[in-house]
């Protein structure tokens, strides 16, 4: 492990809101939701995660593999983890408000945390095989 890998969150992101230079980033958006008229389901996220691409590369952060983890919670409340192509990304402040906002454009759509992580570190393998195409990676 180098030492830029040993470095924490806040030394990339001088903007983080904590006082904990180890606390996870994170970005909230969506109002408490008790009742909901449909169940958000999971290709709905999807969809509007396709929406949103990095600004220096030409394909969604879906198709980047950028996006880790999503869960669907009671009162349709979501909880995302995802990273970025590498820790000094020039949008890792913006990038996981960005995926709150869009995600609480979604009819019914509860409580969104979308939550900023580097393990497991981003690698070309997490793309699918048309972001590999778009960007000429075989």
């Amino acid at each position: 492990m180098n030492e830029t890998e040993k470095l924490p969150l806040s030394a990339f992101m001088p903007q983080h809101p904590s006082n904990n230079p180890h606390a996870p980033f994170t970005a909230s958006a969506g109002k408490k939701n008790n009742d909901c008229k449909k169940k958000i389901e999971m290709f709905e996220v999807i969809e509007a995660l396709e929406t949103i691409f990095d600004p220096e590369i030409p394909v969604n952060i879906y198709d980047l593999g950028l996006i880790y983890d999503i869960k669907l919670l009671e009162n349709n409340d979501i909880k995302i983890k995802m990273s970025l192509t590498a820790p000094g990304c020039p949008v890792a402040g913006e990038m996981p408000g960005q995926v709150a906002d869009t995600i609480a454009q979604i009819p019914d759509v509860g409580l969104i945390n979308v939550e900023l992580v580097w393990e497991p570190a981003w690698t070309k393998d997490r793309m699918s095989e048309d972001a590999k195409m778009a960007l000429e990676i075989y």
